[in-house]
């Protein structure tokens, strides 16, 4: 029997409060974060005045600092700023020393710049330095915005918020569309709170985003959003800065997602929607029944991975992706879907044909007669040798036209001769192009990355639904 509304509505109430109590951190374990930053900032101060650092001020900004974590997910950020007159690389110098000082097992890492990961006490702590800009629309490094976002959210969350803004971020993970990565593409943190403070709730939130239609701009009352490409899923303006758009980096598949699963949940409430499954790895042997099905023929190809971080690597190999589908595609072979993954020494561009040879026939338009052009055609193409298979013949539309005979006819040999000439991203194209693999899915080196690669590609399927 169908529930009605209002058997709905209770049930879905009954969840949420379910949930909301399993997210919420303990007021002991709240207590011991609120002891740590306190130590925190007074390691930083002792630290700096000990160097003698330009250090103008240290800030815990994020989830950490507003209690909007979800608690097996839960960094600190610590932002350590400079002045703005400071040149960038004395910036980077000073930032990680101090960095150094204070926190242990620290190791390096590189977003748009540098920043140190390591230890405070048990926690795992982002130590990034930025400048102390007075204005958060004319940031001189990308995080200088982060402590007036920090401001403007703790002036406005209430307890009641927070619970929210937890829930959220648990059904969009659940999802497999929370985090801003460029690997995910998703909602960032901060999206996520700006959502939910709008809408008061994630019921709030859900209710209105199932009619959303894509590219959804939403702006505050009296104010347009700012003005961006077409092909931008989600438009909306950060309040400390109302010329970038927070959600810059939400794709446009995963926003959709979104939408989808707004109207699924309210529809269908159940707990499932906030507890996350692992998705089992879908192993070679797997995939190659799939592919039997339906039969149709997936190739791998292997690249050498750079040296890059997954923010900087991730929008090449999907850049690579795109250009050998299309190369594929234009080749004659029908293509029914790609997939791509990065391990730790290789990437991984996967793609699924209709067929795994073409026809050794190929049909090549010429001029329509009576143009000049049909000498000079009519010649080529009756030379002894010419590689023609039938013709020149005229075609129903009055053009000339001859078949010529195909000398690679497997998508593997097209695929490698093609890749000296492709685009596939400016640290991705190998400088050998024998380090580049080409293989049949059957002869493709299982790893965790190809598995990655091979469930996007053969499962694809709206996550809250039951594997057939």
């Amino acid at each position: 029997m169908t529930a009605s509304p209002l058997e709905r509505d209770a049930a879905r109430d009954r969840i949420e409060r379910a949930v909301l109590a399993r997210l919420a951190p303990t007021p002991e374990f709240l207590a011991r974060i609120a002891t740590v930053r306190t130590k925190l900032l007074a390691a930083v101060a002792t630290a700096a005045s000990g160097r003698q650092s330009p250090l103008v001020r240290a800030v815990i900004a994020g989830s950490a600092a507003r209690g909007t974590f979800l608690q097996d997910r839960l960094d600190i950020d610590l932002f350590l700023l400079f002045p703005p007159e400071l040149p960038r690389d004395r910036l980077r110098e000073e930032g990680l020393a101090l960095g150094r000082e204070v926190l242990a097992e620290t190791e390096t890492r590189y977003a748009e710049h540098p920043y140190l990961r390591g230890r405070f006490e048990e926690f795992r702590v982002d130590a990034v330095p930025g400048f102390a800009v007075t204005d958060p629309s004319r940031p001189l490094s990308p995080v200088d915005r982060t402590p007036y976002h920090q401001a403007y959210l703790e002036a406005r969350e209430t307890p009641e918020l927070v619970g929210e803004v937890r829930l959220a971020k648990q059904f969009l993970r659940v999802l497999g569309v929370y985090g801003s990565e460029a690997r995910t593409e998703g909602f960032s943190g901060y999206l996520v709170e700006l959502l939910v403070l709008r809408s008061g709730s994630l019921h709030s939130l859900l209710e209105v985003a199932r009619s959303w239609r894509l590219p959804v701009k939403l702006a505050e009352p009296g104010r347009e959003p700012p003005r961006l490409p077409s092909d931008v899923a989600l438009i909306l303006a950060d309040p400390v800065d109302p010329n970038r758009n927070v959600a810059s980096a939400l794709s446009r598949r995963n926003l959709a997602l979104f939408i989808l699963a707004a109207g699924a949940y309210l529809d269908h409430p159940r707990e499932s929607w906030f507890a996350a499954v692992p998705r089992a790895p879908l192993a070679r042997d797997r995939a190659l029944e799939h592919v039997h099905a339906r039969g149709t023929h997936v190739l791998v190809v292997s690249l050498p991975r750079p040296d890059l971080v997954d923010d900087t690597l991730y929008p090449q190999v999907r850049k690579a992706e795109r250009a050998l589908a299309e190369e594929i595609d234009r080749s004659d072979f029908a293509v029914l879907g790609s997939s791509s993954a990065a391990g730790p020494d290789v990437v991984l561009l996967v793609v699924e044909v209709s067929h795994a040879k073409r026809p050794t026939a190929r049909i090549q338009d010429g001029p329509p007669a009576g143009l000049d052009r049909v000498g000079q055609f009519l010649s080529k193409w009756t030379e002894p040798g010419a590689p023609v298979l039938q013709g020149p013949y005229v075609r129903a539309d009055g053009k000339l036209a001859i078949e010529t005979r195909r000398t690679e006819l497997d998508v593997e040999s097209v695929v490698r001769s093609a890749i000296p000439r492709l685009s596939l991203g400016r640290d991705l194209t190998p400088a050998d192009p024998g380090e580049v693999r080409v293989r049949p899915l059957a002869e493709a080196i299982e790893s965790t990355a190809l598995s990655e690669a091979l469930g996007e590609l053969l499962e694809k399927r709206l996550p809250w639904l039951p594997r057939p």
